[in-house]
């Protein structure tokens, strides 16, 4: 049986020192949890001064209405819907929404949060490994790369992001539970499931739960709750790995059967909500298809992004934030790939006949980065850095309980282990000091992605997008057409294209883009919605109407379609047809202050004021600021001259 690793006497208990004096007082756990808070907030505390980044933000905050809009219980209630952003993470939501009524709407309050929910992280996933193994500075090592660790700037730096942070909270305190679950009743779970009432189980199924409503990523919980059984709580007496058939295991089935019922409720809860998350990514399109990525394709990124993930572990240079899917990998790449990957199981089964927790770290690994390494194609990236957040933990274990074991083996003074270990962290906080100074704004995150990738056309479209926003249409359009030279039959960065060539006044120009975008798409709205306007503008009102038509026969329930037709139809003297437009718009969108506008304009222009004074008053009470509104109104309320 695997006997969790004890520090000091044998019959030492958790949490107990047996040292006194000076080394009492450093060893102390209150002591090293201090230590850890002040470097991760050494480290992290420039982020406090960042910006918003415009690559998720958006769609998460800043041009998120509900977010923005605080904790409403309109807004709670759409936290639960199933489908925005492509996930289901409500307790995300809810987290952004209470930044917006503590904070305001200003980016300071949300990264302090992340960087205390990272904090919270480290400062946890201390206590429960120290708990979990009774190895008090291994579990501290493994907390502080936690902490440190470039590859996890990502999570902290990007708002975003609270989705990971969060959930990964609700994950450590899942597994302190449960350990405190089995500690607590060691005996009669060796003999028997009669505990599972016991509270600590219900306290991490809890918690279990509150994590899948943060991010799903957490639906391998249950399996690492499995490793932990094998070590360090040492609930697999039975499992072994003979020295004379090391490929073999010597087991008895019926404990790792007790051990999987016993946690039934968890696999069931994983398993519902990898059918919410899959009908959530379907319905946003996030889900690509076999044609797309066939699945040799994503079985060799697999196999080439476990590699690469841990090539960026021990060297983490080059980090970006997005990391485009190649056309094709080398062969020689994924051949490279396929055998590290299949030597380091191998590896591992050998090695863990004498060290068992080497199975646990690796597989933990391996096992956490399934839902996010590309069996099932979510998105357009191979890879990503915030994927690491709690599958490097297995790694960490491995490198810490390993190198003790190496290092103890070579009789090193502890002080020699004790710099060793302060220089590997030093070297992270600096890699990580320096990343995170890329994360300050998205013009310096873009380029810097753009100079560590190759082909990174996500990067100039998003960079692209950045400078249009600023008013620097030149470089913007630059962006566009780099970023269309690498791949261009993206019909989302022709549109941002041409939608800078109109902004530059090269109308012409433009509507050759539109067309060319309608061309791989033909029935892509925004494409026939901006091309309408355009076309509106040059007098085409023929063309333009046809646009719209044809729109909103794929999407008639828009209301932006049917408010800018309305506008289209007016310009052409159409009013009457505009009403109907402008109506449709307010029935889909009746807290548009905009279409009550337009729509109370064109009735004053008809001459039929009572309904024109109704709709302008509704456009003030959305929009109490609404100048044209309010200036509208009172010419119509005015006394008629005599």
């Amino acid at each position: 049986m695997n006997k969790p690793e004890r520090i000091g006497t044998a019959n030492q208990q958790p949490g107990h020192q047996t040292t006194t004096g000076l080394v009492a007082v450093v060893e102390h756990p209150i002591l090293i949890c201090l230590v850890l808070s002040l470097l991760t907030f050494a480290v992290f505390w420039p982020v406090k001064d960042y910006r918003f980044i415009n690559y998720d933000d958006p769609l998460y905050v800043t041009s998120n209405p509900h977010v923005q809009q605080g904790l409403t219980l309109e807004n709670v209630f759409w936290a639960f819907n199933i489908g925005y952003a492509g996930n289901w993470h409500p307790l995300s939501w809810l987290s952004h929404m209470l930044d917006v009524e503590l904070f305001g709407p200003g980016p300071a309050g949300p990264h302090l949060v992340n960087l205390l929910l990272h904090v919270a992280n480290t400062v946890l996933l201390f206590l429960v490994l120290r708990r979990l193994t009774l190895a008090h500075w291994r579990s501290a090592f493994v907390a502080a790369l936690f902490a440190l660790h470039p590859l996890h700037v990502e999570s902290v730096a990007c708002i975003s992001e609270r989705k990971g942070v969060l959930s990964t909270l609700f994950w450590l305190l899942a597994l302190g539970a449960y350990g405190q679950y089995v500690q607590r009743n060691t005996k009669s779970q060796v003999q028997s499931i009669r505990k599972w009432a016991s509270r600590d189980y219900w306290l991490a199924l809890l918690f279990f739960v509150l994590g899948l409503m943060t991010k799903p990523m957490l639906v391998t919980l249950p399996f690492v709750l499995l490793l932990l059984d094998y070590w360090p709580l040492g609930r697999m007496p039975g499992l072994t790995f003979q020295a004379t058939k090391p490929w073999f295991l010597n087991f008895q089935i019926s404990t790792i059967l007790r051990l999987a019922r016993e946690k039934i409720p968890f696999f069931v809860l994983g398993a519902i909500s990898c059918i919410i998350t899959f009908v959530a990514q379907k319905r946003a399109g996030a889900v690509t298809s076999l044609t797309d990525f066939p699945l040799g394709t994503r079985v060799e990124n697999a196999f080439v992004s476990y590699a690469r993930y841990l090539g960026k572990m021990f060297w983490p240079t080059d980090l970006a934030v997005f990391y485009p899917y190649p056309k094709q990998w080398p062969i020689a790449q994924v051949v490279f790939a396929i055998v590290l990957v299949t030597g380091l199981c191998l590896a591992a089964l050998w090695l863990g006949r004498k060290w068992p927790f080497v199975i646990t770290g690796w597989f933990w690994f391996l096992g956490t980065l399934v839902p996010v390494i590309g069996l099932v194609q979510v998105g357009i990236q191979s890879l990503a850095d915030r994927y690491t957040y709690v599958p490097l933990i297995g790694i960490f274990i491995v490198l810490a309980w390993g190198g003790g074991v190496i290092l103890a083996r070579w009789r090193l003074p502890r002080t020699m282990i004790g710099i060793t270990a302060l220089f590997v962290l030093g070297t992270c906080a600096i890699w990580a000091t320096n990343q995170l100074h890329y994360w300050q704004n998205t013009e310096c995150l873009l380029q810097h992605t753009i100079a560590v990738t190759k082909d990174n056309w996500m990067a100039y479209d998003g960079l692209g997008m950045h400078l249009e926003l600023k008013g620097r249409l030149d470089e913007a359009v630059e962006c566009f057409q780099a970023a269309l030279r690498i791949k261009s039959d993206d019909v989302d960065t022709r549109l941002n294209l041409a939608n800078a060539l109109v902004a530059q006044g090269q109308v012409d120009e433009a509507i050759k883009q539109y067309r060319q975008v309608l061309q791989i798409d033909p029935n892509y709205t925004y494409a026939l919605n901006n091309l309408g306007g355009v076309l509106a503008g040059k007098g085409q009102y023929p063309e333009a109407i046809a646009c719209y038509e044809r729109a909103l026969r794929w999407e008639p329930d828009d209301a932006m379609l049917h408010k800018s037709f309305g506008n289209v139809l007016v310009g052409a003297g159409r009013s009457e047809e505009a009403i109907k437009q402008y109506i449709e718009a307010i029935r889909f969108a009746p807290d548009d202050a905009e279409a009550h506008f337009d729509l109370g304009s064109v009735l004053a222009q008809l001459g039929r004021r009572d309904e024109a004074i109704a709709h302008l008053r509704e456009a003030l009470r959305l929009r109490p600021d609404y100048a044209e509104a309010k200036r509208e109104l009172e010419a119509l309320m005015a006394p008629v001259p005599e």
